[in-house]
């Protein structure tokens, strides 16, 4: 849809002739505009010719980069200029270029309306790399990090080799960090070290992250050694330096698992010491060590290092409540009381502060007081121990219930009640610092002038709701693993879940003058609670409740941004200022963003005092960067940098520059509309395209990008928003604000648009230049019913699928039935497969091997080629859109496919293979299997392991007890798809003697039961009767025996050997099984692996790998509960698993049958019976509970079958997008089937010929390439069943030509790497050797004799 306007060349040629009608038009259509319009010399557009995003945060505009900054603004204005004078029709790629000007002038707003732009013109807008990285660049500017992880991976998919793919590896790790995927987080930053390229982090950083990863994880002992490595290191910063120690420091003083307590102390103490000594002015390092003091009981040491906490302009709640445990303990309870006020009136939901409180009210006498505090610790979001709260609270007032009338009032009170604590003067440092915090600001840390300020207040909150679709409300870092969130040993009743809200008072007065307009006090709740308890109110009651629930909302709304704060802070540090433009659904903050709105919209760029990204390593100093993710531990020496002034009414919001909002996702995009399934538009690129919308082009307005800021401040929405519209978001169904934003365009809307972007076939995934490709021909995926069709069938599916298995055995009609095509409804939305699936049967796929070679060899002489032959590059994969039209409700529900076998005959009956591997089946439960077949499964009890091999390893998964149909959080408190299961390993006998005590226990408990109590028979573990309760908890602990390899014939012989007995199609080796065909082993897959249960062990929800089908037999005793969602479903169980936190791939998850229920996700629900075989089809998801005691073994199998194939290979693209290793190697797969297997299936043959046409290509190119360059080939062929291999850095598949580096060459070790990570280590690859495995003269020859064979005879084919 590219528009026959003005192109980009010929604009800014013709940019002159221009002027004077320009300045009119400027006038008549752009409000007066009265700038002359500039014209672009030929030696400024080719200065501007190497602008574009890559050289984001490599541009120092603000130190010597005046004429750099002034062309960017004179080339902005030009092509804004030309685009009103065009009325919008110019080339897409002019948006694109103003996209990265605005990019690069710091100007997020105008980037993202003018990428947005290039993006709803541009059918192909993913292969422009730079556009890529460009749009999630502001994204993660807007801490929108979902769609910045989409964007940043489609880039390294289209272009392993780009040149900021460490910057973008970095920002991925960053990003992950703070969603808590902890290992995808570690597997980035070790991508980013590899590389040699340079990134706005410094190695040290990168390690730092490193490290802290492992302590947040847990791993201290891990955590500990790279700390203690980093410290090592030549040259060292001096801030990486300190943070270090302070992380050490911290680490010693809470973690038992380093050492007893008093050397712990005394590490702890000595590290903080050294710390202070790199950076004195850190005042989290002067309050750590206040805290180490405190715990060993020297008290004058304590308070002289919270004096100097306060001292460093760092006072925060945490501080004083410290302060005040300290005054407790040394029995001064009028001081305890006042650092304690301190600590509530710094951060209103500072739980530990309440409980504390309420803890020295208690031990004064004055139960009331108590009862407030504790009430308030209650309400606040931190508050870890609820339950033992309220339970403290009911007790207080049953002893005031019994208390004589009036004998509190004759009491003398030791202390001043809430009330009047509340209006107590504040001491003397806190009123003085808040009173000059611009002088404090200024005075502290005048050595690093260049250090941003981090402000974590003024991050504007947004609830979760408001996050756009795809976003993931990123956690909060593991509450035991942050110092900030550590229980502190002076209080046991103290939980400072949300520790250092230090910076929020620092940098933000505007914000502390508003907070007491709509603060409660603690009365003011107390009458909330008696208000909202009585039902009969009259009219004046009723108005104060209405205006108490909103001052209550707008309160919590300000705790949870104060949270986000510290958690923002925390979590992330990139060099980069934040800008936030989203504005709070807080009524208060209005004004405050429309003086920042207008900032803006004078010029971001005017604003920005602080450095963005000008400095190529780590702009801000390293002090920010390290702000240790999630740790509590921000230095924030940071703050004074800037005036306040310039960050509170400036352009950026929010300067958050080294600690990005991590929390919750507390920010939006505010040129969004929310996309929701039932076609509305979305601004956003990368969630339209995602989730099958349209891309709205309402950022533009007549193609002059709109101007965000324009809007903020109109865009906020009341507090109780619903929950699908959000506070920060523009939605369409707003129409004032629509109308402002699109302005002139607005009629255009959804229009062309909407059939621009749904050219997304659903179910085809086509791949990139070096990948496996699924087909060569749209005939695949209309012709073929794929799984994605499985919920598409016509009506009569479901008794097609039930008439053969109501309860009888299958004779062979009613399977033929079963199984007889079933018609796919017309597809409800319209595509354009031709721009997204590979070139069809009209362009020739059996050019000869030759011929390929010849187009490869004229491409390395052109460097273009437009030989239909090359195939050009694909999109990247995405998660398929929900099947069309969704489901009725009545269906979401379907019976389960199910085989009764009677005898042999019934299990070698050809149909029954036809019916498991029928797409529309995405299940089969073949019942009575071990019977009919009389298989021995007394082989596999635990007993005969034991007797067999007793020593043999068991992977061990400590999980939690649970009811199968639920998943709730450790405290039992709200449901969760995060399904915690943490690892270990054991032995085969000490596992069997866990199940058998285990069985014991349980026996003893239910007689106890019995005995005890006739009506609690039922067995907590099989059942979810009690599911009625809304707390669940506490939970048991059990252990799963999971991944138990029984490859080794040896060892195995008896067990494997009865397998045999199985039909061909589920065997673990045959000859139609493609696995069978990988030529080497691949662990649980064409092997057998063992699963040992107790009641309660939990598979949690996953595809298989490179979605192969799986064959899973129970063994018993006991019985497992099944659940599984087609294929067809698998983007929106993705959807749900970024939505909260998980990883889809690599994550254990446990989804929540009402969310699927609300998606319209068909679940498939049973019982599998010792005996049974079930058979997961291609692609399905499954998660798995065992009822009772149970073994299970399984493995994979590989139908020859195009479906299966397809499946495969899109897993395989997906996978390499998500930076997931394929277990499958496909590619080596598909050339050894090609030289096996004759196959008769036309769309199973064009889709393995044209994987071996791609690979064939990219191997001839590159061998081409690297002889130009005078790089040596070395044969070095291959040995029998030698695995296939994996580059050791990325671990994509790496086919044929290895690049080994050059020692492990001589040692014959072999580290292999892909060509992409070799170059970014060496990039010429002077230390590398490159090997070839193949002859091209034998794969030219598998090539050319693959051919497709005639189809079978047989009935059954």
């Amino acid at each position: 849809m590219k528009s026959c306007g003005v192109s980009l060349a010929a604009a800014a040629a013709s940019a002159a002739p221009f002027g004077d009608e320009e300045k009119k038009m400027a006038a008549g259509k752009a409000n007066g505009q009265s700038e002359d319009f500039a014209s672009l010399t030929a030696e400024e557009r080719a200065a501007l010719s190497g602008l574009d995003s890559r050289v984001f945060g490599f541009l120092r505009l603000h130190e010597d980069g005046a004429r750099t900054k002034a062309l960017l603004l004179k080339a902005v204005r030009c092509y804004e200029s030309l685009i009103l004078k065009a009325e919008g029709k110019v080339e897409s790629d002019f948006f694109c270029q103003l996209g990265h000007f605005n990019l690069l002038l710091e100007d997020y707003p105008k980037a993202l309306s003018a990428y947005q732009r290039y993006y709803s013109l541009q059918s192909d807008y993913w292969k422009n790399a730079a556009f890529l990285y460009g749009l999630g660049l502001v994204y993660f500017q807007y801490n929108a990090f979902q769609w910045a992880i989409k964007a940043f991976q489609e880039v390294l998919y289209v272009d392993p080799s780009f040149c900021r793919a460490k910057e973008i590896h970095l920002r991925l790790g960053l990003m992950f960090k703070v969603n808590t995927d902890y290992e995808s987080s570690l597997k980035h930053f070790q991508l980013a070290l590899v590389d040699s390229n340079p990134c706005t982090l410094s190695n040290a950083e990168i390690q730092f992250h490193i490290a802290h990863l492992y302590e947040i994880q847990r791993k201290y002992h891990s955590a500990k050694e790279a700390y203690e490595q980093l410290l090592q290191t030549e040259n060292l910063p001096v801030q990486v330096k300190a943070t270090v120690l302070q992380q050490l420091g911290w680490m010693h003083h809470t973690v038992d698992q380093l050492g007893d307590k008093a050397t712990k102390e005394n590490y702890a103490i000595q590290y903080l010491q050294k710390s202070l000594e790199a950076d004195p002015n850190s005042g989290q390092s002067w309050y750590f060590l206040g805290r180490c003091f405190s715990s060993i009981g020297k008290v004058q040491d304590a308070f002289i290092s919270y004096r100097q906490s306060i001292d460093k302009s760092e006072a925060s709640a945490d501080t004083w409540c410290s302060i005040g445990v300290l005054y407790q303990q040394q029995n001064q309870p009028m001081d305890a009381l006042q650092a304690y006020i301190c600590a509530v009136q710094l951060d209103h939901g500072h739980a530990a502060a309440w409980m504390d409180l309420g803890t020295l009210y208690e031990s004064c006498n004055q139960p009331q007081d108590a009862i407030k505090c504790y009430l308030n610790a209650t309400r606040s979001k931190n508050c870890s121990n609820t339950s033992a709260l309220a339970a403290r609270i009911k007790y207080l007032q049953a002893q005031l219930c019994n208390l004589p009338q009036g004998s509190l009032q004759n009491k003398t009170k030791l202390l001043p009640s809430i009330e009047e604590a509340w209006s107590l003067p504040i001491p003397a440092e806190l009123t003085s610092r808040q009173g000059a915090m611009n002088t404090a600001q200024q005075a502290c840390k005048p050595h690093h002038p260049n250090t941003e300020p981090v402000l974590g207040l003024t991050q504007t909150p947004i609830s979760q709701q408001s996050l756009p679709l795809h976003m993931i409300p990123s956690s909060q870092v593991d509450d035991l693993s942050s110092p900030a969130k550590r229980k502190r040993t002076s209080s046991p009743t103290k939980n400072t879940s949300d520790a250092w809200s230090s910076g929020h008072t620092v940098s933000q007065p505007p914000v502390q003058q508003q907070i007491h307009s709509w603060c409660l006090t603690p009365q003011k709740l107390q009458d909330l609670e008696q208000l909202r308890a009585n039902r009969n109110l009259n009219p004046a009651q009723k108005l104060l409740l209405e205006q108490l629930e909103s001052q209550f909302v707008l309160m919590q709304q300000h705790q949870q941004m104060r949270q986000t704060g510290v958690a923002q802070r925390n979590a992330l540090s990139l060099p980069h200022n934040r800008t936030n433009l989203t504005s709070s659904a807080e009524e208060p903050w209005k004004n405050q963003l429309s003086n920042s709105t207008q900032g803006l919209h004078k010029g971001q760029s005017s604003h920005l005092a602080g450095p963005n990204g000008e400095r190529p390593l780590s702009s801000t100093g390293p002090s920010q960067h390290l702000q240790a993710a999630g740790t509590g531990i921000q230095n924030q020496n940071g703050h004074p940098a800037m005036p306040n002034n310039s960050v509170t009414q400036g352009a950026a919001l929010n300067h958050l520059s080294s600690h990005t909002a991590t929390s919750g996702g507390q920010q939006g995009i505010t040129l969004t509309k929310e996309s929701k399934p039932s076609g509305n538009t979305s601004a956003v690129p990368e969630t339209s395209r995602h989730s099958g919308e349209t891309p709205n082009s309402t950022a533009s307005v007549e193609g002059l990008p709109n101007h965000v800021h324009q809007v903020t401040a109109d865009a906020v929405s009341s507090p109780s928003h619903g929950d699908s519209k959000s506070p920060g978001l523009l939605s369409s169904d707003n129409p004032q604000l629509s109308a402002l934003l699109m302005g002139k365009a607005n009629n255009n809307v959804g229009t062309g648009t909407c059939d621009k972007v749904n050219n997304i076939h659903p179910a085809v995934h086509t791949k990139t230049d070096n990948s496996v490709a699924s087909s060569p021909s749209s005939a695949i995926s209309t012709a073929t019913p794929s799984p994605k069709s499985t919920e598409q069938t016509t009506t009569n599916s479901v008794t097609s699928l039930n008439s053969p298995h109501s309860g009888h055995t299958v004779n062979g009609e009613g399977l033929e039935d079963s199984q007889s095509p079933m018609k796919a409804d017309p597809p409800r939305i319209s595509h354009k497969p031709s721009t997204q699936i590979i070139p069809s049967m009209s362009v020739s796929i059996y050019p000869s091997s030759a011929e390929v070679l010849k187009a490869c060899r004229n491409l390395g002489k052109n460097g273009l080629s437009n030989s239909s032959i090359l195939l050009d590059k694909c999109p990247p994969p995405r998660p398929p859109p929900p099947p069309y039209p969704p489901l009725p409700k009545d269906k979401l529900n379907p019976p389960t496919p199910s085989i009764y076998l009677e005898n042999k005959r019934d299990a070698f009956f050809p149909p029954l293979h036809q019916f498991c591997t029928n797409p529309n089946n995405p299940v089969t439960v073949i019942r009575g299997l071990a019977g009919a077949l009389k298989l021995d499964l007394g082989l596999f009890s635990t007993k005969t392991l034991v007797e067999a091999n007793n020593e043999h390893t068991v992977e061990v998964r400590t999980q939690l007890l649970q009811p199968a149909d639920e998943n709730w959080d450790p405290t039992g408190t709200k449901k969760i798809w995060r399904c915690e299961s943490s690892r270990s390993h054991t032995t085969i006998a000490k596992y069997a003697q866990y199940q058998a005590s285990s069985f014991q226990e349980s026996l003893r408990e239910e007689n106890e039961k019995k005995s005890h109590h006739k009506d609690h028979s039922d067995n907590e573990s099989t059942s979810s009767d009690n599911s009625g309760r809304r707390r669940r908890g506490p939970f048991k602990t059990i252990k799963f025996g999971t991944n138990i390899d029984l490859s080794d014939d040896k060892k195995w012989k008896l067990q494997l050997h009865e397998l045999t007995k199985l039909p061909a199609f589920v065997r673990v080796v045959s000859a139609g099984n493609l696995l069978s065909h990988v030529g080497h082993t691949v662990l649980g897959m064409n092997t057998v692996q063992l699963y040992m249960k107790v009641p309660g062990s939990r598979t949690p929800g996953h595809q298989e790998n490179n979605n192969f089908c799986s064959v899973n037999i129970n063994i018993g005793p006991g019985d497992c509960e099944w659940f599984v969602v087609p294929e067809s479903y698998w983007g929106v169980l993705n959807d749900f698993c970024e939505k909260n936190n998980m990883n889809f791939l690599m994550g254990s998850w446990w989804p929540n049958l009402e969310d699927l229920y609300e998606a319209n996700v068909p679940v498939y629900r049973f019982i599998q019976r010792p005996g049974d075989l079930v058979w997961i089809n291609a692609g399905t998801v499954h998660w798995v509970q065992a009822i009772g005691w149970c073994n299970n073994i399984a493995w994979n199998v590989g139908p020859l079958t195009a479906c299966q194939y397809k499946l495969a290979v899109e897993r395989y693209e997906w996978n390499k997008l998500q930076s997931v290793k394929s277990i499958v190697p496909m590619i080596h797969l598909s050339w050894n089937m090609a030289r096996n297997i004759k196959v008769s299936d036309p769309k199973l043959f064009e889709m393995i010929k044209y994987c071996l046409l791609r690979t064939l290509k990219q191997c001839q190119t590159l061998r081409e390439a690297l002889i130009a360059a005078g790089k040596e080939i070395v044969w070095h062929g291959r040995s029998k069943e030698e695995p296939a291999h994996y580059c050791s850095i990325c671990e994509v598949e790496v086919f044929n030509l290895l690049f080994v580096t050059s020692e492990s060459n001589s040692r014959k070790t072999y580290v292999v790497h892909c060509q992409d990570c070799a170059r970014k280590i060496s990039g010429n690859l002077e230390n590398f050797v490159v090997l070839e495995q193949y002859k091209m003269e034998d794969m030219m020859q598998a090539y050319d004799q693959f051919t497709l064979a005639p189809p079978l005879p047989s009935s059954s084919s």
